[in-house]
């Protein structure tokens, strides 16, 4: 990285600075290691960002390395890893002049984003957790006095952003935004509420949706939507009723259960205890082979 001269460094972080900006994603690859036979004009330190939009910015010190390396950086970008460590022939046995070279691929993101629909005890437990995580949380009711400052007065609950809804659609819809990378939790108190939410979330097709409520009460709304015309794949999509099996009970305890499913569907996981393949079940409950 001392070797980057001062325009190439500014480069790379305007440019991920403009990204993260922009809500999007990028994967910054920096050149770790050399072979001891070093090939042409690489340098240890060097950066390339190569962003989901299509443009890259910086070099590792070769056109070829370059092309190759960010053709993989889509392919890393399209997994779900934070980091991966790769010599060149792992993605490019190809390019026999840069077998040896070590390159560290590093998603680049901005935090991901929780809109959660209702300030009840829920929502206002979810909204609490999900800052611990470190989720950048919007918590959106049409009653001022379940978002006042003062019931989220602790250090890291200051940066909930709390909004009054004058309506949901519009409020839900605004929080959205472009939808990139932002879960949606709608846990408001009725029927007429929920439908307004998940009405505003699916226009706005966010990453993930999920929708608290009994078998029967979700299914009232989605019912309610699919007879107004609801695209019923974008309704297949909604996870309803929200959040994993864990036994909840308490609002803290569902919220603990909203917040793994979130955090299981934005990493790739399957919400299964990782002791099964210890004693010898899977998920349903059968014994595995």
């Amino acid at each position: 990285m001392s070797d980057l001269n001062k325009g190439e460094a500014q480069a790379l972080t305007q440019a991920i600075s403009r990204m993260l900006d922009e809500g999007s994603a990028g994967v910054l690859v920096t050149l770790i290691d050399l072979p001891e036979k070093k090939p042409g004009e690489l340098r240890i330190g060097s950066r390339l960002l190569a962003a989901e939009s299509g443009s890259c910015v910086g070099s590792l010190g070769a056109a070829e390395l370059d092309q190759d390396v960010s053709q993989h950086a889509y392919q890393f970008l399209s997994s779900r890893e934070d980091a991966r460590l790769l010599k060149a022939e792992e993605f490019a046995p190809g390019l026999i002049e840069f077998h040896g070279v070590q390159l560290l691929f590093e998603r680049i993101e901005a935090e991901p984003r929780l809109v959660i629909a209702g300030a009840g005890h829920v929502g206002a437990s979810l909204a609490r957790l999900a800052v611990l995580v470190g989720y950048r949380v919007t918590l959106i009711d049409d009653r001022a006095e379940f978002l006042s400052r003062k019931l989220f007065a602790l250090p890291g609950e200051q940066g909930i952003n709390l909004v009054v809804a004058e309506n949901w659609s519009g409020a839900v819809r605004e929080a959205i935004a472009t939808g990139r990378r932002v879960s949606v939790a709608i846990v408001t108190r009725g029927h007429k509420q929920d439908e307004d939410c998940l009405r505003a979330a699916i226009s706005a097709d966010p990453f993930y949706i999920g929708m608290i409520g009994s078998k029967r009460r979700t299914n009232i709304v989605l019912e309610k939507l699919r007879a107004e015309g609801a695209n019923e794949d974008e309704l297949k999509k909604v996870h309803a009723p929200i959040g994993l099996d864990i036994g909840a009970v308490s609002p803290e305890e569902v919220a603990l259960a909203i917040l793994a499913e979130i955090v299981a569907e934005r990493r790739g996981g399957s919400g299964a205890p990782l002791s099964f393949w210890r004693r010898g079940k899977t998920v349903s409950g059968r014994v595995s082979s």
